[in-house]
């Protein structure tokens, strides 16, 4: 139970402005964009750094099949529960975004 502070008031109140600002569906897009683009990016970010010390080349894989495999799982797991919610859609657009940027840097190094 929390207390009605002026701290707790104007954290709910930021809370809820986000809110209200993200069920614009053009500024949904737009995240969902950039989390794509995001995704693209730490995949090309992540394979620079391990591509240098080709020590952990294989360590560095496992963990990206770990997290897009536990983001699969938390997105499509729970069937139609998540449709429509903005952190999934997020989170499937940086997966997305991931797996693509993988496939890109794979072509990249294979021509």
């Amino acid at each position: 139970m929390t207390q009605n502070t002026r701290l707790n008031r104007i954290i709910d109140d930021a809370g809820d402005r986000l809110n209200r600002g993200l069920r614009n569906p053009w500024r949904r897009l737009s995240l969902q964009v950039i989390s794509l683009l995001f995704g693209f990016l730490l995949a090309s970010v992540v394979s620079s750094f391990s591509g240098q010390r080709a020590e952990q080349d294989m360590v560095v894989a496992a963990i990206m099949v770990l997290l897009t495999e536990l983001a699969s799982r938390i997105i499509y797991g729970r069937g139609q529960q998540l449709r429509g919610i903005l952190w999934a859609e997020v989170l499937n657009g940086l997966k997305i975004g991931l797996i693509y940027g993988l496939f890109v840097e794979a072509f990249k190094l294979n021509s």
